[in-house]
């Protein structure tokens, strides 16, 4: 699933391309997706101009004067610019035609994304309100972690993953983080010291942003707006490396189960 810097790496992609333009049409090829793309997008996108292209956790925003189009790219989704003659393929589910002859095509063969629309204030939408800090705002504090933490006794990777508390992380960056941190994934989230989340808050805002740098991770799929991979799993310290030895030390990377998920450490650098 594309996780905070592949999202906003796609938004950085898409901006420049869309903001500004006029929308003249909407095409809905495939309304069946994580829930049904609306008859109001198709309805009020249209004659609408591009304010501006936002980012809230994995989902973005496309404002306009009407109300904005709130599009999710679930596990599979893709974002792609590209003209209105390029052929359309198996899976292209959504267009959004603009002016200039551009198109913003969704591309999703699993279907758990979404393209939704509401008139209202986006980020008040129910899949958005409740969500949590943005791990590369100033909002995000120890302290912040710390007072959440408090008394949870949930493993502390599944707390980095828990979007009420803190959004954008998942699995691949959840793992990095606690590694470039030195906190083993399974320790008890409410038993981690003001001090160690000092160090875990600097963490995740360093791996996040080289992994911004690098256009985000592409295991399988994952490319930008203009087709481009990312770089960043040139560069993972954990993720995917079971068995290999640590950078860092030599030891051999360890994986376990944590709330279901794959989950990488080294036992000698975390602790």
């Amino acid at each position: 699933m594309p996780e905070l810097p592949e999202v906003e790496t796609i938004r950085r992609c898409i901006a420049p391309e869309i903001v500004g333009q006029t929308v003249t049409n909407v095409i809905v090829r495939n309304a069946s997706l994580r829930w049904p793309v609306p008859t109001d997008l198709a309805r009020c996108l249209p004659t609408q101009k591009i304010i501006s292209v936002e980012r809230r956790a994995k989902y973005l925003l496309l404002r306009t004067d009407a109300g904005s189009a709130i599009i999710h790219l679930g596990m599979s989704g893709k974002l792609l610019v590209c003209r209105q003659n390029k052929a359309v393929e198996k899976h292209d589910h959504l267009d959004l035609v603009f002016a200039n002859g551009k198109i913003l095509r969704f591309n999703d063969p699993r279907r758990f994304g979404c393209a939704l629309w509401t008139s209202d204030d986006p980020t008040q939408h129910p899949l958005l309100a409740t969500l949590g800090k943005e791990p590369l705002e100033d909002g995000l504090t120890a302290e912040y972690l710390f007072h959440q933490s408090r008394g949870r006794s949930l493993k502390i990777k599944e707390f980095l993953m828990n979007s009420r508390i803190i959004v954008g992380i998942g699995n691949i960056y959840a793992n990095e983080s606690l590694f470039a941190a030195g906190i083993h994934p399974g320790r008890a989230a409410g038993r981690i010291s003001l001090k160690r989340y000092e160090r875990l808050k600097a963490a995740i805002k360093e791996v996040l942003t080289n992994a911004l740098r690098q256009g985000g991770t592409t295991l399988r799929d994952f490319c930008d707006a203009a087709g481009n991979p990312g770089h960043f799993q040139l560069q993972l310290m954990v993720y995917n490396r079971a068995g290999e030895s640590c950078r860092s030390c030599g030891s051999l990377i360890q994986q376990i189960r944590i709330g279901q998920r794959s989950t990488y450490f080294c036992k000698k650098c975390q602790r």
